[in-house]
């Protein structure tokens, strides 16, 4: 069942097959950071990609270019950790296009697509999202979309530690 059609993108709760796909998908460095987990978590990434609040986007023809989830799986931990989610204003996103697509020019299209159907789905007004800092090609992106820059904080992943922005779209009235 096709969820939202617009811009040659077909936005689909996400299915078993699109998961199994994704989890295999392999960005190159320094963008190691947005791959899935070894085969050995696949299981568990899969079961969070199914939870409900993934949706695959295929493009017209039908090809799997990317996914978006809403929720608090596109908040990251020391921001849930830090408060910075709380004040219910805003819906976050999180989104991932395919390796393959990522540089060329696709992003701003394919973000305000995800921003569509969720005003659409879950009557989004504002939205917000975590981006890793050193992804200055997002970075840009979001601005462009007309996110600003609310905070930043670090993340600790094992022994590594990562800063991400944390960025907000004024409300939709206000972009009007």
């Amino acid at each position: 069942m096709i969820l939202e059609q617009g811009r040659g993108y077909q936005i689909r709760l996400m299915d078993e097959p699109a998961a199994r796909e994704i989890v295999n998908w392999r960005y190159e460095p320094p963008y190691t950071l947005y791959n899935m987990l070894d085969a050995a978590d696949a299981a568990e990434d899969i079961e969070e990609l199914l939870d409900g609040s993934y949706f695959s986007v295929a493009a017209a023809e039908g090809a799997l270019i990317g996914f978006f989830c809403y929720g608090q799986n596109a908040q990251v931990g020391e921001g849930i950790e830090s408060g910075l989610y709380l004040d219910g204003t805003a819906l976050d996103i999180g989104l991932g296009l395919r390796p393959d697509l990522t540089g060329q020019g696709h992003g701003l299209a394919f973000l305000l697509a995800g921003m569509k159907f969720a005003e659409q789905t879950y009557d989004a007004k504002r939205f917000r999202l975590s981006v890793a800092a050193f992804n200055l090609r997002a970075v840009s992106l979001y601005k462009k979309a007309g996110f600003v820059l609310l905070h930043s904080f670090v993340h600790q992943h094992g022994e590594s530690e990562m800063e991400f922005l944390l960025m907000e779209t004024p409300d939709i009235a206000a972009r009007l």
